[in-house]
C-alpha cells in the first residue's frame, strides 16, 4: 500500500533528485502517481473482496486453480510459484478456503504421499459471483483514470 494522500510537489521532487543526485524529477513523480494510484484500486478491490468473506490472497488462490484449462487441481507448492507470498501465509489462506468449503484436497495420483487442492462447486460459484463485480470495479476505476 502507498499511504501518501497527497504527493510531493513537483518542485519537492526536483529537490529531493537534486540533492541526492539520483533519478529524474519526471519520472520519480510519475512513479508516485502510478502508485497512489494503485493503492487507491487495491483498497476499492479489498472492499469488495471483503463484503463476500474474501481477501485478495484467497481470490487469486482460486483464479491459479481455476485459470489452468486442462488441470482441474494443483499442489500448493504449484500456487506458491504461481504467486509472490510466503509459504506460511500461503497456508494459511488455503487452510481458511478448505475450512469455508472454498477448496478441498484431492489425491495426487502421481505420489500417494501428497495431495493436490481443487475449487469445490462453492469455490466455482464464488468465483463466477464475484468475477463480473471485480472486473466492473477495475473497468470503472481505470476509465476514470483516462
Amino acid at each position: 500500500m502507498f499511504f501518501l494522500k497527497e504527493l510531493p510537489t513537483e518542485s519537492m521532487v526536483k529537490e529531493y533528485v537534486s540533492k541526492t543526485g539520483v533519478g529524474n524529477s519526471e519520472t520519480i513523480t510519475g512513479a508516485l502517481s502510478m502508485m497512489r494510484k494503485a493503492s487507491q484500486l487495491i483498497r476499492l478491490v479489498d472492499a469488495y473482496f471483503s463484503s463476500h468473506n474474501l481477501s485478495q490472497l484467497k481470490f487469486l488462490i482460486l483464479v491459479v486453480i481455476d485459470r489452468e484449462p486442462n488441470i482441474e487441481s494443483l499442489r500448493q507448492s504449484e500456487i506458491n510459484q504461481r504467486l509472490d507470498v510466503s509459504k506460511p501465509v500461503l497456508n494459511r489462506s488455503v487452510s481458511s478456503l478448505l475450512e469455508t468449503g472454498l477448496l478441498k484436497r484431492i489425491e495426487d495420483k502421481e505420489d500417494y504421499r501428497a495431495h493436490k487442492l481443487a475449487l469445490t462447486e462453492k469455490g466455482k460459484s464464488t468465483l463466477k459471483k464475484i468475477m463480473p463485480e471485480y472486473f466492473k470495479i477495475i473497468s470503472e476505476f481505470m476509465n476514470k483514470q483516462i
